[in-house]
């Protein structure tokens, strides 16, 4: 199920909520307050402390429309782990990893994002996440205008239009990118995640648009091509770039990447290349499991959902942010699990906000909370409570190993984990407060 026709669904009904017995032991699921990953030996140590964010001169530097950096999860010592803890302050050094959890940084010119169990929306069990840094709905309508006039522009989506502007995804990327307040960086942002979505939907969902299951690994061959410059001998080039313009998720892709190169270094570029070939990769393993008519076992589905998810999103924060995670950094075996465990979360929100009659209709189910009910035999209420578990661990698991890489990594390491935190609040806040979700909102 594409991102588009899920924010699309309504939910029928809030889940009822019957009498079922705890079940954390059926799923795994850590317990609130404790280690919900390994132990604090396995972590990394010899850590420094550092800040959570570029001192104030660095801010000060950047060019128009920069906000000022955003707190990241940060350390301290002796306290408990999970709910109530986001509060702490950082007490002065030594610091060791076993005795770091995760908390919030607060300087003259940094906010502090909440951490909260979130109310539930329309039968989705509350959540721990963040809350949003920052909410300017005019920046969002701006975004999101020109988003909907590029896509009639590029030709995806025809017909559909209104749709796409009522999915509102301007707002999304407002709300998780809040450390830039410039709506053309913003739109770079959201024409490369609008392009995703295209490719899956037109080529994989929706028979619309002209999704043909028998054509998908040759059309998501061509879409890489055009991602990652097809370098073609001259008598076949011309033919390349006529196949090329003749269809408009690939013109997309191509656009979104021309935008976000104003912005991005070629190494930032390269980055969200990998990203979507691992993304292509996943819609391709979606398209078996539909095409043999086999739901995938709840494992398979969360390794699935780590790369069919909002991992290329996340990819891009420091160019939305207007600096560079060095690529050595970004591809750091501890940096590059939390980044992936918190593209995990953010999609586990969708997954839980789109329950619905789509997905039943579908006869595949492509949900973790439909999926868990059938493999678990319960009801989805009580899968959609293990799935809210599920994404609690995830997210706690993040704020922890982000405090922990923090200690010791460099300025643009700390302002990135503090931008990918914030991005799960701004996708948590999409998800909670869209009109799709909640009509009555």
């Amino acid at each position: 199920m594409s991102l588009l026709s899920r924010i699309s669904a309504l939910l029928e009904a809030a889940l009822p909520d019957p009498a079922v017995p705890a079940d954390t032991a059926a799923t795994g699921a850590v317990p609130t307050g404790t280690s919900p990953v390994g132990s604090a030996s396995a972590r990394p140590t010899g850590l420094r402390p550092g800040t959570a964010a570029p001192p104030a001169a660095a801010a000060s530097a950047q060019p128009t429309g920069f906000r000022p950096a955003i707190a990241a999860p940060a350390a301290v010592l002796g306290g408990p782990t999970g709910l109530g803890t986001a509060g702490l302050r950082i007490p002065p050094p030594p610091v060791t990893a076993a005795h770091v959890t995760a908390a919030h940084v607060t300087t003259s010119h940094v906010s502090t994002p909440h951490v909260t169990a979130s109310r539930p929306a329309g039968g989705v069990p509350p959540l721990y996440c963040p809350e949003p840094v920052r909410d300017d709905p005019a920046l969002g309508r701006i975004v999101n205008e020109r988003l909907v006039a590029w896509a009639g522009e590029v030709g995806i989506y025809p017909g559909q239009l209104e749709r796409v502007r009522a999915a509102d995804f301007g707002r999304l990327v407002m709300l998780t990118h809040p450390d830039s307040d410039d709506p053309d960086r913003l739109l770079a942002a959201a024409k490369c995640a609008l392009a995703e979505w295209a490719t899956d939907d037109h080529y994989c969902d929706d028979a619309s648009l002209g999704a043909t299951p028998e054509l998908l690994g040759a059309r998501l061959g061509l879409a890489l091509s055009v991602v990652e410059g097809a370098q073609l001998p001259f008598r076949y080039a011309a033919e390349w770039e006529r196949g090329m313009r003749e269809d408009p998720v690939l013109v997309s892709l191509r656009s979104a990447f021309e935008h976000l190169s104003r912005y991005a270094r070629p190494d930032q570029v390269a980055r969200l290349r990998h990203e979507i070939a691992g993304l292509f990769t996943a819609y391709n393993q979606e398209g078996s499991w539909r095409v043999s008519e086999r739901s995938p076992a709840v494992w398979q589905y969360l390794s699935h959902r780590q790369i069919n998810s909002f991992l290329p999103c996340i990819a891009m924060v420091d160019v939305v942010g207007g600096y560079r995670l060095p690529a050595a950094e970004y591809s750091a075996p501890p940096v590059r699990r939390v980044i992936r465990l918190a593209s995990l979360a953010s999609t586990l929100v969708n997954d839980l906000y789109s329950m619905g009659k789509e997905d039943q209709a579908t006869g595949v189910d492509f949900n973790l909370p439909a999926l868990i009910a059938a493999e678990e035999h319960c009801s989805l209420a009580g899968a959609a409570r293990r799935a809210a578990r599920i994404h609690d661990e995830l997210v706690h698991t993040v704020e922890a190993e982000a405090a922990l890489l923090g200690l010791g990594g460099s300025p643009e390491l700390k302002r990135y984990l503090s931008a990918v935190w914030a991005w799960l609040g701004g996708n948590h806040e999409w998800h909670r407060g869209s009109r799709r979700y909640n009509p009555g909102s």
